[in-house]
């Protein structure tokens, strides 16, 4: 997991993106759509068309990370484009890496004690 500290933002670019890209063509697309600064130390994720490959970028104060994760089996839940940029919480890009549906995750149910 990509230790996130405290008071940074996840955006979501919706739609899809050509995963051929590296570092500078993402930022340049974190600057040109989604209005933002890639060097700000917020994370940016993009999905690929098929959804089953994911790269996120983040400038960690030190210089530039890109991270990506391909799920063997299901599809990264994503906003529709017209949702435009879509921010989520740092939990919630937990629960979107492990391929779980991060816009309703599910709690578990507890038995209570009896007392």
């Amino acid at each position: 997991m990509i230790p996130i500290p405290t008071g940074v933002r996840v955006w979501l670019a919706t739609g899809h993106t050509d995963m051929r890209k590296g570092f500078p063509s993402l930022s340049l697309q974190v600057q040109e759509v989604l209005k933002h600064d890639p060097l700000s130390g917020h994370l940016f994720c993009f999905r690929s068309r098929r959804g089953d490959l994911l790269k996120v970028i983040w400038h960690d104060g030190q210089g530039a990370c890109l991270f990506t994760k391909r799920l063997e089996r299901g599809r990264f839940l994503w906003p529709s484009p017209v949702d435009g940029a879509v921010t989520i919480t740092p939990a919630q890009l937990g629960y979107l890496l492990e391929g779980i549906d991060w816009r309703h995750p599910q709690e578990t149910w507890r038995p209570t004690s009896v007392g």
